[in-house]
């Protein structure tokens, strides 16, 4: 089998725009292109006749996040609870916990404020607007 490098991680969105203002400017992740994509080509390859998205791929620290907004939109299968089978998230390090915690917009939904695990490193955990999980610890 080649050998697999990482290219992306991509997550669907209801609204690109939101997603991006989020992504871009709450996190601060830099906007590296966007695109839209249709046709039969991407419909056959996602299983969506008649499908057109629309993406968006953002800088993070030298990985790329893709957002992506596809009309037809499917139906909503954000988890209810993070340890939800299928349930997925996004994981983000930062120096300081406690001031990215406290510099948060109030949509940014955290479960808890910054807790320390077992093993000694602090997390926190809230939602994007979708619902969509996001983790950041410090590191």
């Amino acid at each position: 089998m080649s050998d697999l490098e990482i290219h992306h991680t991509g997550l669907v969105v209801t609204d690109l725009e939101e997603a991006l203002s989020f992504y871009r400017d709450v996190l601060g992740f830099d906007v590296v292109e966007e695109f839209t994509l249709s046709g039969d080509g991407i419909g056959t390859a996602i299983g969506v006749d008649g499908v057109v998205g629309d993406f968006a791929h953002l800088d993070v620290d030298g990985s790329r996040l893709e957002l992506i907004e596809y009309e037809p939109a499917g139906e909503d299968a954000s988890p209810d609870a993070i340890n939800q089978i299928g349930a997925t998230h996004l994981g983000f390090e930062v120096e300081d916990i406690d001031t990215f915690y406290a510099e948060l917009p109030d949509d940014a939904e955290p479960i808890s404020g910054p807790q320390e695990v077992d093993i000694g490193v602090e997390i926190l955990f809230f939602s994007d607007p979708d619902g969509n999980f996001v983790e950041v610890l410090e590191g």
